[in-house]
């Protein structure tokens, strides 16, 4: 059995078929972990829901901000932005069962035996891994219960910016879902920098990559993250960024988790001429 790790789709759904069999991926041994974002801006997201819906527990995705997006404008909370490419999956006939199934993905996704953390964006300074998890699983519970509909429609914003235990209500889940799913840059006491989104380097002072801030609670961790497509493939101790930018006309691209330094493998977003 393969586990392999595949950075940010954005319903590209053939690159991710030529990436499946780039690795001989076998569905009824092998298994996924995605790191989010597997829809909008790109053509074919309600084949790409369909194609990991289908593999079951072969599958494990969490979500990322285009997800939450996609499920804020399914439930009338929020309009789609001018580039948003998410008729595709509201206008299937099977529309209802790939929301409820996107729903009920997680936040962040740990594996003990592997030894790998899977989140889409990150995860801010302040948080250890037993802190997130619980951070996660608040947010999950809200989405896939009553009151989830209504959470979406409050959940854009970027206050607050730092964490405190104390938080409650929207401003605490606001929170975790920015720092699971948005993060990028961070001052070095923690305070999320939403605006920012080009590579290391190009932020405003006083900004780190949330990865790089001095004595973050994470860092023992083995972080798989996509998100960020200005960072592209990069590693680092404990940091794998996976997002390549595939939806940008780059390359989508893989690891795999079980075997030795983690192999990576990639595959162009177009079709190179034959």
């Amino acid at each position: 059995m393969a586990v392999y790790a595949i950075g940010d789709i954005q319903g590209c759904y053939e690159p991710l078929q030529r990436l499946l069999d780039l690795l001989n991926f076998d569905p009824a041994a092998d298994r996924l972990w995605l790191v989010g974002d597997l829809v909008n801006r790109g053509p074919q997201s309600v084949e790409v829901l369909r194609l990991l819906r289908g593999l079951g527990e072969q599958a494990i995705t969490v979500l990322g901000n285009h997800d939450l997006s996609l499920l804020a404008v399914a439930a009338g909370r929020v309009k789609p932005k001018r580039k948003d490419t998410f008729h595709s999956v509201l206008d299937a006939p099977d529309a209802a069962e790939l929301l409820d199934w996107l729903r009920q993905q997680p936040l962040l996704h740990h594996d003990e035996p592997l030894g790998f953390t899977l989140v889409h964006a990150g995860l801010p300074p302040q948080w250890d891994l037993p802190l997130a998890q619980r951070c996660a699983a608040e947010l999950e519970t809200v989405l896939r219960g009553p009151d989830g509909a209504a959470f979406l429609g409050r959940m854009f914003g970027s206050e607050p910016r730092r964490w405190r235990s104390g938080l409650t209500g929207y401003d605490r889940l606001r929170f975790i879902v920015n720092a699971l799913t948005r993060i990028r840059f961070c001052t070095v006491d923690g305070a999320l920098s939403l605006a920012e989104n080009g590579p290391p380097s190009s932020q405003g002072k006083g900004l780190l990559p949330w990865f790089s801030v001095p004595d973050r609670r994470g860092a023992d961790l083995k972080i798989i993250f996509g998100h960020w497509a200005a960072l592209g493939y990069y590693r680092a101790p404990g940091i794998y960024a996976l997002d390549s930018g595939c939806v940008w006309g780059n390359r989508l691209t893989a690891i795999r988790l079980d075997a030795p330094d983690a192999p990576v493998f990639s595959v162009p977003a177009i079709p190179l001429p034959a």
